[in-house]
């Protein structure tokens, strides 16, 4: 289960609310901003770790429709923490630097075959 801290910067990934309907005010693919995260326990709901937003108040949940909570938290569960980079987050590690030794070249070295010297021949003039 992911955490979320204040201050935290989130993305709605699920604005669609089963049996209401009265807008709750989040947007798929819209930025918030953590206010409050935590456990949170409601008569109807259930228990649930739920996220209040900086940039919504949810009020009193007391129309035809509502409970009776004072600005209710949205379950967590409906957003995902904003990251610049997912896959390195995910993975939690970084990549190393590449080292700057040289290579082993991919084409085997050739070496220079030794230079074979052969003995002259000598030259008819001498045997005679």
């Amino acid at each position: 289960m992911v955490t979320f801290h204040v201050g935290q910067k989130v993305v709605c990934i699920d604005d669609r609310f089963k049996n209401i309907s009265i807008d709750q005010g989040i947007r798929k693919g819209q930025i918030y901003t953590v206010r409050w995260a935590g456990h949170y326990r409601h008569y109807v709901d259930g228990d649930f770790y739920g996220i209040k937003l900086m940039e919504l108040n949810r009020g009193n949940d007391d129309g035809p429709e509502g409970y009776g909570a004072a600005d209710m938290p949205f379950r967590a569960t409906r957003f995902r923490p904003l990251v610049s980079d997912r896959i390195k987050s995910m993975l939690g590690i970084k990549a190393p630097a590449p080292k700057k030794e040289a290579r082993p070249s991919m084409v085997p070295s050739v070496k220079p075959k030794p230079k074979v010297t052969t003995p002259e021949k000598e030259r008819e003039e001498e045997k005679v």
